[in-house]
């Protein structure tokens, strides 16, 4: 059979990917770039989107040279994206009229403060899943709108868009031709109505966001436009496109109600499929849109964890107790266990599913015993104990039981902590042959669409596992380990009360 090949664009928060497959899931050839971000103030977190364009741009290209194929050879484009990050841009122009407000910023906090205040909240909810939060995109374009002099006008007048990095990057990659977005990301604005499936006329109004900003909204696997030529030299078609937790999800192979995965990554994002049942969560947790496929809608329970790894990285840059990121393992592999410390790593609040924006990190239990290693292997655990949390409220919501998990994020190499994360579920881990999941289900969604591959049921035999890891501790450990970082947390958010 003659190969056909994909490239999947990446479009990250630290840095761009560009991946070539060919029809088999093999990877051909990787290319990638780190990206800057900008801290104006304290909690603000922003990039250039001309930079991410511009590097998205570059890897793909080096990428194709890297694979020694004939560009004609490349059958479609497919998309994925760090989420809920906000671009608004001049129609004519294309140029950003403000620097992309990050997902992680909470710049926009005070205009959810508002929103809140009017009892907006359960209106969101109810239409949305999701909670009034500056994570999401609506009140970042209200920031953007509020803090650029004329940019209200101009929006009213259609002369704005706005876009998540995936509708920018196709934007800029079709030459001005393609105004999109798939479910899945605009499922992540705050703006979209999960029930009716288009952009909210009272959440607009609420927030006094024109619809003429909004793109079209799409299902994450068609055609939606072909390339720029001028830009990789050749006609090619976009035709898939999801946010990145949700291609993920779709890379890893989870088609059917009740599969899930973590990616352990600077945050941890856990999904479960709930298939075409919407569930309402009742414990933190966000329905998302997975994916749309010819025609249905596959939903998604989210739970979204704002510090994983990044508590690694603090321990690095911030207390200098690790050289590299890799020696975490090692150093926290000289003890049995943390001894009795806790780390709970709410530098960002207390995300999935709590909630609490206003917690700051903890550390407890330590004693004049307590050694570097104990401290880092307490926050190698903290990212287990989180999606503990995040797979209780799961269960309790839709009242199915969780099998096993599919894992892969950068932390995911880490066999301490997927193996601390087996015995804390109590379920085995499995981890996927191809790290790059991310890139795989942009990849496949693009596939689908131009007819390498016919349907899913073939995807999923192509899924392999590099290393399961089973539970090893029992029971009455298990829940002892897990009571004690449900004090830790009730300690933070008690502390906080008494502020």
């Amino acid at each position: 059979m003659k190969k056909r090949y994909i490239l999947a664009l990446d479009t990250g928060t630290i840095r761009n990917r560009a991946v070539i497959f060919d029809n088999d899931s093999n990877i051909v050839s990787v290319a990638k770039k780190e990206i800057v971000s900008f801290h104006p103030k304290p909690g603000w977190v922003e990039q250039d989107a001309e930079e991410i364009w511009s590097t998205q741009l570059l890897v793909a290209q080096e990428a194709i040279e890297k694979s020694g194929i004939k560009k004609e050879e490349i059958a479609a484009i497919g998309i994925t994206n760090q989420r809920e990050t906000t671009v608004v841009w001049d129609k004519m122009t294309g140029r950003p009229i403000y620097n992309a407000i990050n997902w992680q910023s909470r710049q926009s906090e005070d205009i959810c403060r508002e929103l809140r205040k009017l009892g907006l909240e359960e209106d969101f909810r109810q239409k949305t899943s999701l909670v009034i939060n500056s994570y999401f995109s609506g009140s970042k374009i209200r920031w953007i709108l509020d803090n650029v002099p004329g940019a209200q006008a101009k929006a009213e007048a259609g002369q704005l868009l706005f876009g998540t990095m995936d509708t920018w990057v196709m934007w800029k990659l079709s030459g001005g031709k393609i105004f999109a977005t798939d479910y899945s990301n605009a499922s992540r604005t705050l703006l979209y109505n999960l029930r009716e499936l288009k952009w909210d006329e009272d959440l607009l109004q609420y927030l006094n966001i024109p619809i003429c900003m909004l793109p079209k909204v799409c299902s994450s696997s068609e055609i939606y436009g072909y390339t720029d030529p001028s830009l990789i030299g050749i006609k090619i078609p976009i035709a898939g496109d999801a946010g990145n937790q949700q291609a993920d999800l779709f890379g890893q192979c989870c088609f059917e109600p009740q599969m899930a995965k973590n990616t352990y990554g600077e945050g941890s994002f856990f999904l479960m499929n709930t298939g075409q049942k919407f569930y309402q969560s009742n414990n933190g947790l966000i329905t998302t849109i997975a994916w749309g496929i010819n025609g249905k809608v596959t939903y998604a329970l989210e739970g979204s964890i704002f510090v994983a790894g990044a508590a690694i990285q603090w321990l690095k840059s911030g207390l200098g107790i690790l050289d590299t990121l890799a020696e975490s393992e090692w150093l926290a592999k000289k003890v049995g266990d943390s001894g009795g410390v806790y780390f709970v790593p709410a530098f960002r609040g207390l995300s999935a599913p709590y909630w609490d924006m206003q917690t700051s990190g903890l550390m407890i239990g330590l004693k004049n015993d307590t050694t570097k290693s104990h401290i880092v292997r307490a926050a190698l655990a903290a990212m287990a104990y989180q999606v503990r949390d995040v797979v209780e409220a799961i269960e309790s919501d839709t009242k199915m039981k969780i099998q096993d998990l599919k894992v892969d994020g950068g932390a995911s190499n880490n066999n301490l902590l997927l193996q601390f994360q087996a015995d804390i579920l109590g379920i085995p881990i499995k981890r996927s042959r191809i790290r790059e999941t991310t890139a795989l289900g942009a990849a496949y969604l693009a596939g689908l669409a131009v007819g390498i591959w016919k349907d899913t049921d073939e995807l999923k035999k192509k899924w392999q596992e590099d290393v399961c890891f089973t539970p090893q501790i029992t029971e009455i450990e298990r829940e002892d380990y897990y009571t004690g970082w449900q004090n830790a947390v009730s300690h933070v958010m008690s502390w906080v009360d008494k502020v």
